[in-house]
């Protein structure tokens, strides 16, 4: 089996405000991993039934409720938690984003894997690296997997997360970009968000089509964002 075939990557469009969950593992093993469980536990767990897959860890980009609940309006639903009840994996999170994680969705430490940026976890054969990208919140988190970068909220197709939230940073947003910049060109971006006109891109189209890639240096960056 070639290293394109053993992995697994599904997106999936969630809730209301148009979240991209993901699927993430091991085809020869059948292990995954979900990325942003929120809006609509039960029909993500069909999925990875109905494909006859092994649920073994949870991974979490960010603490804000579209990403591990699903409270928006009416809809009071709390992702992380009611995976655990049925599920009862590792939620993997950035060490700095824990303690908002156990506000949003209730859970204890004893839920959580607590990672740093360059840690990495095997799913079968697939290895899972935790890249720390703060700005949209301090504990922002991607993963990069082989050649595929699920990015959260930090970065978009034609844009990257607000920074004029409480715990949000401008500065940080800046610097987490840069360095997403840096990674092969031939990247397969997968955002936390249908928010383009496309749901994935390469890195390379992506730096084409994204004003936010293109800044260089801090000043242009912070006149851009308003400070």
């Amino acid at each position: 089996m070639s290293n394109e075939d053993e992995l697994i990557i599904e997106q999936i469009q969630v809730g209301p405000m148009q979240n991209f969950a993901y699927i993430v593992g091991s085809r020869s093993s059948r292990e995954v991993a979900v990325v942003d469980p929120a809006w609509d536990i039960a029909g993500l767990l069909d999925v990875i039934n109905e494909r006859r897959y092994e649920l073994v860890a949870a991974l979490v980009t960010h603490y804000h409720p579209d990403h591990c609940g699903g409270s928006f309006g009416n809809n009071n639903v709390n992702g992380v938690a009611e995976l655990l009840e049925t599920n009862p994996v590792r939620i993997y999170t950035n060490k700095v984003e824990a303690e908002g994680l156990k506000k949003v969705t209730g859970i204890s430490d004893n839920d959580m894997k607590k990672v740093e940026s360059g840690d990495k976890l095997k799913i079968g054969n697939i290895e899972v690296e935790f890249l720390h990208t703060p700005g949209h919140t301090p504990g922002s988190q991607c993963f990069m997997v082989k050649q595929t970068l699920v990015s959260g909220d930090t970065l978009f197709i034609d844009g990257c997360g607000r920074v004029d939230l409480p715990g949000s940073s401008s500065e940080d947003m800046f610097h987490s970009l840069q360095k997403l910049a840096t990674l092969p060109d031939d990247t397969l971006l997968l955002p936390g968000h249908n928010y383009g006109q496309v749901p994935s891109a390469t890195l390379e189209e992506t730096k084409r089509i994204n004003t936010y890639m293109r800044i260089n240096d801090l000043e242009t960056w912070q006149m851009m964002m308003g400070h």
